[in-house]
């Protein structure tokens, strides 16, 4: 079909051909008759031109605006490199707070696997982020992929489901800790409520729809005095913050399974422990005061009875995150509409051998060979409740989830890791 500018003005001369209708050719003449009126025309074409060019213009920038900010072909090249699937069956997840404690861990094992990994993490400063940069070094050198955001960046989420059809998620980012929740309340809502709200959208617009297995805690069982906790125990009187907006994540992932079908799986933690471990757990301040001749306080129940806490060392949590993967089942809407019932699951990930802390001092005291310095309180009400203790007879019956390793093991593991990563040699503590 000829362009409008081929019609005007033709390139091959004496083949336009004008009609012989009188009004028509009457017509013609009076629009060409004068200079000016060619003029006329002259100057829209230019204007006419000028702003489509001015528009091309506009739309270029703006796309390479966006691919900047993204970082090009060359950044999704690295997504899909990092999601590459190496197994029969395998899978393509993304893991959210991949630069955190667990979520380094888990990514490590997928990929040594041979499944796809791409990590997502804000690096925020809740605790050093100089650990976080070490995990992300460590996971570079597997060959994952750690993109640098923070979950409500709708933007960024978006680009990261149009690179690639994750078949899974594994959402562990979160905002941690009992006690900080009192210092920093806005930073729970924000990372674990609207943060998760946002992951659920993308995931329940993908088409298809990635079955999504997240972390949720052993504090939503709260003020429950029922031992060992079970996944069908009252969860509904949160001692914390923390534990009221993990329980509100569980009440907002059964609503996205129920109306758009996402395939949810949450894992309630009991207490996780290990090298590479996050600096605010009491094992590894405990250790930090410990070498530095510091005082170390150790909380007591108001009724002078230990706080004990079911212990769970990280490779027992890694298979009860892989056997969830796993076992996850296919999410069954498809853009955001449901076609039919999809899986819904709370499991316990824990060692079911609950440990009283001063029991806990007393092996780091072993394994760092030095002694510590003691000074016992009353617990105070800061969200903190007095014992955990996991039932995991359901994840057993579900995945074959069977922790293997007990405090004294996994501590001298932890101490071995944590003198070579902060340099200290047998002589400094000596």
């Amino acid at each position: 079909m000829p362009s409008l500018e081929d019609e005007l003005f033709p390139s091959t001369p004496g083949k336009f051909k004008i009609e012989r209708t009188h009004n028509l050719n009457r017509q013609f003449h009076r629009c060409f008759a004068s200079t000016s009126t060619m003029f006329l025309w002259a100057l829209f074409l230019i204007v006419l031109t000028a702003s489509y060019l001015s528009f091309r213009s506009f739309v270029d920038s703006g796309n390479h605006y966006f691919t900047a900010s993204w970082g090009g072909i060359q950044r999704e090249k690295q997504i899909r490199n990092s999601a590459q699937i190496k197994r029969p069956g395998g899978m393509s997840v993304l893991v959210t707070g991949a630069a955190g404690f667990v979520g380094s861990h888990v990514s490590i094992a997928l990929k040594k696997r041979g499944d796809g990994v791409v990590g997502l993490d804000n690096f925020n400063n809740y605790y050093d982020p100089s650990l976080k940069k070490a995990r992300q070094s460590l996971l570079n050198s597997q060959g994952i992929l750690v993109v640098e955001g923070d979950l409500n960046d709708v933007g960024l989420l978006a680009q990261l489901f149009d690179a690639l059809a994750f078949t899974h998620v594994l959402h562990l980012a979160a905002q941690a800790g009992v006690r900080y929740a009192m210092e920093n309340p806005n930073s729970y809502v924000h990372s674990n409520i609207a943060g998760l709200v946002a992951l659920l959208e993308i995931c329940k617009s993908a088409d298809p729809q990635p079955a999504f297995v997240w972390a949720s805690s052993s504090s939503v069982y709260g003020l429950n005095e029922k031992v060992p906790f079970s996944e069908s125990d009252r969860t509904d009187r949160p001692a914390s913050l923390y534990a009221a907006t993990k329980k509100a994540g569980e009440e907002i992932t059964h609503t996205y399974n129920h109306i758009y079908g996402l395939s949810i799986t949450g894992l309630r933690f009991f207490t996780v422990y290990c090298p590479w471990g996050r600096p605010d757990m009491a094992y590894f301040s405990f250790t930090k005061n410990i070498l530095q001749e510091k005082t170390i306080t150790i909380y007591r129940g108001k009724n002078g009875e230990d706080l004990a806490r079911d212990f769970t060392y990280i490779d027992d949590i890694v298979r009860g995150c892989l056997g969830s993967l796993d076992t996850s089942g296919e999410s069954t809407g498809s853009g955001g509409k449901k076609r039919g019932p999809a899986p819904y699951r709370n499991f316990n990930l824990g060692n079911t051998s609950p440990v009283k802390v001063p029991k806990l001092v007393n092996i780091l005291e072993k394994h760092l060979r030095v002694k510590a310095k003691r000074k016992i309180v009353e617990m105070p009400g800061n969200g903190d409740v007095p014992f955990t203790h996991a039932n995991i007879s359901l994840a057993q019956t579900e995945f074959g989830y069977r922790p293997t390793t007990d405090l004294q093991t996994g501590l001298k593991k932890f101490v071995r890791w944590y003198l070579s990563y902060y340099g200290y040699t047998r002589k400094d503590i000596q």
